[in-house]
């Protein structure tokens, strides 16, 4: 049992080189998801709580934590969520992922999650995604949090490339 959780262990921290593969994505565009596009932040959520929950979640099934960090704002924010409730991508990352969303306002709310994964400074943009390790607690996307801040500037595909790269 050591052995291969060592091994599972290696993985993770190996990242994108072991991921498993992205689902092919029917969309090319951001222009063929549904409108509006999701406001996915509840902004009045108390962010502790609700990351406590998805972390047990995601221990209890084996899963990835995903933290997404943002805005109602944010077009990037809301191209993220709405790439990921494409029905292709959304059943590919619920079997791999337990997603949480966190609203930080304006940078200026529930940035005790970030810091508790060691991002103390201002986060670089968003949306910002956290990759957890739930049974670790340990964050596994270090300096690469900020990868999605400019998701308009990728393309569906490129979106699901870069969240499978984490995936077991």
């Amino acid at each position: 049992m050591a052995f291969r959780t060592l091994i599972a262990s290696a993985l993770l921290l190996a990242g994108p080189a072991f991921a498993a593969p992205a689902p092919h994505m029917p969309i090319t565009s951001f222009e063929q998801l549904a409108k509006p596009l999701p406001l996915p932040y509840d902004e009045q959520a108390d962010a502790k709580a609700v990351v406590a929950a998805a972390k047990a979640r995601a221990k209890a099934s084996h899963k990835l934590l995903l933290i997404d960090l943002g805005g109602n704002w944010c077009l990037d924010c809301r191209i993220l969520a709405g790439t990921m409730d494409v029905p292709t991508l959304k059943t590919w990352l619920a079997r791999r992922y337990e997603i949480v969303e966190v609203d930080v306002g304006r940078f200026d709310k529930n940035l005790d999650i970030p810091a508790h994964y060691g991002i103390t400074e201002r986060l670089k943009g968003v949306p910002s995604v956290l990759i957890v390790d739930p049974r670790t607690d340990a964050l596994l996307n270090t300096g690469r949090t900020a990868a999605l801040a400019d998701a308009r500037s990728m393309t569906p595909q490129g979106l699901a490339d870069w969240l499978a790269g984490w995936a077991r």
